[in-house]
Parts: structure tokens; sequence; C-alpha cells
């Protein structure tokens, strides 16, 4: 009879706590937004302090010229960019998403000459990216070989495009433009060969959107400045950097320090035998880490 009644019996009510895993789990979801929430750099101050000194050693890269005039047109604190933005030449048309994405896979490990010429070459010989999708890859890889990776590119770009179509049943990301940004990085990720660095640069560039890609040179800057612990991977850099740095400073920040990193490596002391000798101190030594 007992043992019938313990059957029965229900169990007592007791509150519900998470389990150690769970709790793990959204600790880490949390800590997604910033793996190193304490380490304090950059501060704002230091953010506009580098980009300022940066601005007066450089002016600003007139390669980026273009995409700061279309962030202006659209800028909601327009008091960042006013002060530089009279010498710069007038807007040009917005290019399409998708010919900016295609422009950043085709300059990936090339140098920005010839990552140009590859794509002027690709839109010569096929016009529409119908063209470059019906077309033999052979016959893509011709076009852009002057990119270098000539093979990998075409299997990405071709991989792209015709799961675009599939998808959207037409070639164009125009779409993107009234998504989040977490909505885009879904997006554009789900395409084979499109990584966090191609698509942060689509974000920043060609949607005008406030996001600060982590290339090798602004990693190995990074670094050496303090703005990231010695051991971060460039992967941990990127969200560090995308939480502390003020989004009216990504833009501008993100265009000179991947400049000055190309021009100058007595910041990172890295030697260079091909490089050209350089004139002039660097306006990063001040701000070195202190080792």
């Amino acid at each position: 009879m007992r043992k019938q009644e313990s059957r029965k019996r229900k169990p007592t009510p007791v509150e519900h706590k998470p389990s150690p895993a769970k709790l793990i789990k959204n600790n880490t979801e949390t800590n997604l937004n910033d793996p190193y929430p304490n380490h304090t750099q950059p501060t704002p101050e230091q953010c506009r302090a580098i980009r300022d000194d940066l601005l007066a050693f450089h002016g600003f890269p007139q390669q980026f010229a273009k995409y700061r005039q279309q962030r202006l047109a659209t800028a909601s604190n327009v008091d960042e960019y006013t002060s530089t933005t009279s010498l710069l030449p007038v807007v040009s048309p917005t290019e399409s998403v998708l010919d900016g994405l295609v422009s950043i896979i085709l300059s990936q490990n090339t140098t920005d000459a010839n990552s140009q010429k590859a794509f002027s070459s690709l839109k010569s010989a096929l016009p529409t990216w119908e063209d470059v999708l019906s077309a033999d890859s052979k016959c893509v890889e011709d076009a852009i070989r002057c990119g270098g990776l000539a093979p990998t590119k075409t299997s990405c770009i071709k991989n792209m495009l015709n799961c675009l179509l599939e998808k959207r049943g037409k070639l164009c990301l125009e779409y993107l433009r009234d998504l989040s940004v977490d909505e885009i990085k879904t997006e554009l990720s789900q395409f084979k060969g499109i990584g966090p660095k191609t698509v942060a640069c689509v974000l920043m560039f060609n949607l005008q959107q406030d996001d600060f890609p982590v290339d090798t040179h602004i990693f190995q800057i990074a670094k050496a400045i303090g703005w990231v612990p010695i051991e971060a991977d460039t992967k941990k850099t990127y969200l560090h950097l995308n939480k502390r740095i003020p989004n009216e400073l990504k833009f501008d920040l993100n265009c000179l320090l991947f400049t000055h990193g190309k021009a100058c490596r007595k910041c990172v002391k890295k030697e260079d035998k091909q490089q050209k000798k350089e004139t002039g101190s660097c306006p990063l030594l001040n701000y070195l880490r202190k080792n």
C-alpha cells in the first residue's frame, strides 16, 4: 500500500535553476559582443586622437573618398565628416552591393591596382552578372587572372551568384539595404568563401553601416598600440574593436589605419626588405604598447 502511495505522490515543486552548462552558454553568448570586457582600450578619446593624428599625417586616402562622400550623404553625425570633405571629389554614383561584394572578393591577397584591373577586365569580358554565371569557369579565370588566385576567386564568385539566383530569383543584393546588420551578416555568410572580413567590408563600404573590418595591417597595429591583448586573434580583435570604437569614428579610423599599415612598418617593428625607404616619423610611435 505504501509502495502504491509513493508512486502517486507528486514531487515537491522546486525553484528552477539553469544548469551549469546553460550558464556557461549564456555567459559565452553575452561575451560574444566583447571577448575582452575588462580591456578598457581603446577609449573614445584615444580613437579620436589617433584618427586626427593619422589624418594630419596622411590626409584622407583618396581610394576611399567616394565611399566617404556616400556616407556623408546619410551621416547622422555630420560634424565628424565636415572637417575634411571640402577637398574631396564630388560623390560618384553608388555602386551596387553585388558589384561591391565581387570587388572585395577580387581584392583579396593582391594589390589595389591589380584588383581594380581584374574587376574592370571581368566587366569588359562579361558585362552582366548573368553573363558571369553562365560563362565557363575558364573564361572567368582568364578575365580576372591579373588579380591572382583566379581559380579560387572564380569558384567563390560563381558559387555566390548561383546561390543568390536560387534563393532570390535574380542576381541582385540591393535587398540587403533594408535589413539589420545582424540580418545582413546572416545573409552574406551563407555564401561559401565569404568570410567575416569580406562581410564587414560590404557593410562599411557598400551599405554605409558602422562596422570595423580587421585586416592584417589593422590587426598588427591594434596589438602594437595595446588596443587588444597581445594574445588576441583577428576574430576577437574584430569583436572587441567594434564594441569599443565609437560608430561615428569607425569608417575614417579604419581607412586611415589600413592606409598607414600598408605604408609604415615602424609602429609594428616589422622589417620588409622590399619596402621603399621611409621618410618622416610614424605618428603612432607615441601610442606603442609599453613592454
